[in-house]
């Protein structure tokens, strides 16, 4: 694999709110400090949520970004070191696949992580050596760089920090396919669609429900489940016009400059344990 050189594309997205002067709104996503891209963080939500669906430990999920984010700056670019492709900049010469396939985002991700779980005690290494267990870089230490974001943003969307991630982007106009892009969103990135329905919710607008199984209510898997949903949920926001994500006794709001997790309120909806109600309210 080869190094590829940060680029513009996709990058901060700075947008004016208004022509009277006023700060513009720059949208992107934090955790722990660290920033992300709206594009990059929706990169970074199919990566872990590949790792949840497997039933992966977390690290696999810091390993995928952290590798993401040294190849690619965690975009699916078609240019690299010379045939590598895609946001892990897999060579098809190397039978990684087809030129289309090694730019298909899930496709890049699956075989990504069906190689990494193939390497012995990979859980154990530092970051950088499971990275390059996999990749063979022509710059073996330089995954190191990535791993603190890396683990800052897996953790959250592995559910481990709870409200951990959160996003500040502009507001919809049309939310009337919210459900639906929530829906299939949902069923990409985590395999959620026997989980997740649509609903009337009670103010009037359709939500998206997603029920989570609660097997052993003591070990808190089934909430740590659910902030992994509700976190990949407001990762994915800026793609599916999602303006609202209810769980546990949180909600995240989309508004602008405003937004954020905070405690639910009387006004909120009331998401059962193991349940992360999204809709597009704002």
């Amino acid at each position: 694999m080869g190094l590829v050189a940060a680029v513009g594309v996709g990058g901060v997205v700075v947008l004016l709110r208004s022509v009277d002067g006023a700060r513009p709104l720059v949208q992107g996503c934090t955790a722990d400090g660290h920033w992300l891209a709206p594009d990059q963080t929706e990169n970074a939500a199919l990566i872990v949520g590949t790792t949840v669906r497997r039933e992966l430990p977390a690290r696999a999920g810091t390993i995928g970004i952290a590798t993401a984010m040294q190849e690619s700056r965690m975009r699916a670019i078609d240019y690299g070191d010379r045939d590598s492709l895609g946001m892990f900049q897999q060579r098809p010469s190397q039978g990684w696949g087809t030129p289309e396939q090694v730019m298909d985002l899930v496709y890049s991700t699956s075989i990504f992580f069906d190689t990494l779980v193939e390497v012995p005690g990979y859980t154990e290494m530092a970051v950088t050596e499971a990275a390059q267990a996999v990749q063979r870089s022509g710059f073996p230490d330089a995954y190191a760089q990535h791993e603190d974001l890396a683990r800052a943003f897996a953790s959250s969307l592995t559910g481990w920090t709870e409200a951990g991630l959160s996003c500040t982007l502009l507001d919809v106009e049309d939310t009337s396919g919210v459900p639906e892009a929530v829906t299939a969103r949902l069923e990409r990135d985590l395999g959620l669609g026997t989980a997740t329905t649509v609903r009337v919710g009670a103010d009037g607008g359709r939500e998206v429900v997603v029920d989570l199984p609660m097997t052993d209510p003591a070990s808190g898997d089934g909430d740590r489940l659910a902030w992994a949903v509700a976190s990949s949920a407001v990762a994915s926001a800026s793609s599916t016009g999602a303006g609202r994500v209810a769980v546990g006794s949180s909600v995240w709001d989309r508004a602008g400059a405003e937004s954020g997790w905070r405690a639910r309120t009387g006004a909120d909806p009331v998401p059962a344990r193991g349940q992360v109600l999204i809709s597009a309210a704002r």
